[in-house]
Parts: structure tokens; sequence; C-alpha cells
């Protein structure tokens, strides 16, 4: 049995105690219930993300998020009593894709989780991730004049390591890293990956061909890729964003931050000579790329073969064919390691394990 006080929230708590509660308990999940511990719904870190994207404040109450919940007609809660057989509930998890069943008494209170992971360990995702490494990082010279971008440290490792040992963690095994510039430095510290407790293989490009040019040759296996760029440090969860992904039904899932944007001067809305409003110093919110993508491998088909295509041609692409692309919003740590002051906030955080 798991301690079920670690998932228990009233349901009157704000998104902020959700949000401590999922992270601390790390499944994923919290149960809100009322006073005799009767359960009133589940919320999943997807909700949380979903609720956060539509724009729920931190302090709002987990009721609203209910409530939004219940007008987009998502279907109550699986649950089953105690005492039902573990094989039984492995089998529902497996044919309806869920990681949580909350156990139940007579009255309807909670008693225990069943999880996922306590029944088949931490499974390996069936995803490949693929990392962008083949970049210049010529913002970073001369720092990147001897050495990749990925490759520089952040601590005591590479911020390739990190990226690497972050996909193991999650679960993620089948590592491809594409590479262009001095290759020879990250192959010869990577190897096979066998030491680092994952399979890494490698595409080196040529010339450069575009975040997404070289998912045209990620052909091994059958489930989803990952992709990240090489010099991306984060603790995102890739589970979470894998479920999201398939909860969705998604061709693509995008991994998205919130970004804030306050103008220095008054904003004059006129017509004409004629001002009809000023607004001072406004502050503009917006969803920006976080440069991790979850995608069906069928997505490949629409890249062409033998020449440059980004991500950002994929997604137009993808759009204008109707097919569904989605935002996962990051709430973890995120640093893009882009420019002499990423890095050195990225180093300055490490100090201060804000990032592992």
């Amino acid at each position: 049995m798991c301690d079920i006080k670690k998932f228990l929230a009233p349901v009157h708590s704000s998104l902020r105690r959700i949000i401590e509660l999922i992270d601390a308990n790390a499944q994923g999940i919290a149960l809100i219930v009322d006073q005799k511990h009767r359960l009133l719904a589940t919320v999943t870190d997807g909700d949380i993300r979903r609720a956060m994207l539509a724009g729920l404040g931190m302090d709002s109450k987990i009721t609203e998020l209910l409530q939004h919940r219940t007008a987009a007609g998502r279907p109550p809660p699986v649950t089953a009593p105690k005492g039902t057989p573990a094989q039984w509930l492995l089998s529902v998890m497996r044919t309806y894709s869920l990681r949580h069943i909350p156990l139940l008494d007579e009255q309807g209170r909670v008693v225990d989780l069943a999880l996922l992971s306590e029944f088949a360990g931490d499974l390996a995702l069936p995803v490949t991730a693929v990392v962008m490494a083949g970049g210049y990082g010529k913002r970073l010279r001369p720092l990147t004049d001897s050495t990749p971008k990925p490759m520089l440290p952040v601590g005591d490792r590479p911020l390739l390591e990190r990226i690497v040992g972050h996909l193991k963690d999650s679960g993620i095994n089948r590592i491809l890293m594409t590479t262009h510039y001095k290759p020879e430095q990250i192959t010869r510290h990577f190897g096979d990956g066998h030491d680092f407790g994952v399979d890494i293989s490698y595409l080196e490009e040529d010339r450069p061909m575009g975040t997404a040019g070289a998912l045209k040759h990620a052909v091994e296996g059958s489930g989803p890729l990952l992709v990240i760029n090489g010099d991306i440090l984060t603790g995102l969860d890739f589970r979470a964003m894998l479920e999201f992904h398939n909860d969705n039904h998604a061709d693509m899932t995008i991994a998205v931050r919130r970004v804030e944007n306050q103008l220095p001067y008054g904003v004059i809305e006129a017509q004409g000579a004629e001002v009809i409003s000023i607004t001072e110093k406004p502050l503009f919110h917006y969803l920006a790329n976080a440069g991790i993508y979850l995608l069906k491998r069928q997505v490949c088909d629409y890249i062409p073969e033998g020449s440059a295509f980004g991500m950002t041609d994929l997604i137009e692409r993808l759009l204008h064919d109707n097919r569904k692309v989605i935002g996962f919003l990051v709430r973890e740590y995120w640093k893009d390691i882009g420019k002499p002051e990423d890095y050195k906030q990225a180093q300055l955080d490490h100090t201060e394990r804000k990032v592992s």
C-alpha cells in the first residue's frame, strides 16, 4: 500500500497546493476528497497544465479547474473497490492507458491508490529521443571555438550529458544524436551509450538539415519521437508529456513556456489622427516554443528528403493539413543556453540546486 496521505487534497485547495502535492508524490496525480475522505475527483499533471494554458492562475481554486473540465465533457475517474486483485487492476490500466486507480471502501472513501509503477516497475517509455547536437554555438564564442555547444560544462558535467541523464531517468533508453560541428568530441565522450545506461546512435550531417530534416532518418522503432535541442537544460517531465500527448490523440505536441513582456512606455490606439485610447506600459503574454517536441513517426512523411527543413516548417505543414498539434506547458525548470548570459545563469542555477 502507498502512503495515501501524499495524494489527498481538500476541495477548497488552490492550484498551487495541488501542484506542490503532485510534485511531492512524483506520481502525477492528486485525489480531491471531502472532509470524510470520500473521493470527489482526480486531478492529473495534464489537467493542471491544461488549466494553466486556459488562463487559471496559481491561486485559482481547484473547483474552477473541475468546472472547466466538466464543461469539456471529461469522464469521471476509473476507480475500484479495495481488495481488487492486482492482476485485474493491471489489466484495466493497460487497456485504458492508466497510471493510477483509486481504491475505495464501501462508503466511497479513498483507502489506497493502485500505481502502475508498483505492478510493472518503472517501465521504459516506448519513445526514441532525437537530440539535436550539431549547432555551431556562434553566440557563445570564444567558448565554442574548440568545443561544441552541447559539450560545454554545466557544473561538473557537459550539458549534453545532463540531457542524456534526464532522458534515462525518465525511462527513455533509445537516443539518436544528430551531429555536425566537431562531432568527434561527442561520439568519443558517449560512445554507444553503454556507460550511461542508454543506447546511443549518431547521424552526422554533412550540412545542417534543420531541426526537422534529420527526423527523416530516425526510422528504427515504432513509438513516438521526442525531439529536444541540444542546448536546453530542463527538468521537464517527459512521462507527463507523453501521457498528455496520448490523451489528446495528438500528431505533435510542442512544449511551450508562458512569457511576459512589458513595454516600457504607453501604447496609443488611434484612428487616423484621433487618439482613441492609451494603455500605460501594457503587459503582453505569449506562449513561446521551448524547443522540445513529441510527434508520431508518421509525421515524418511531411519532411522532404535531402533538404534543410525546420521544425517551424513541419508545424506549418501539419496545421495546413488539419493535423492535431497541441501545446504542453512547461512549468518545470527550463533554460535555453544560447547566449553568454544564459550560460552564466545556468551555472548559477546549478550551484543553487535549481536543476540537477
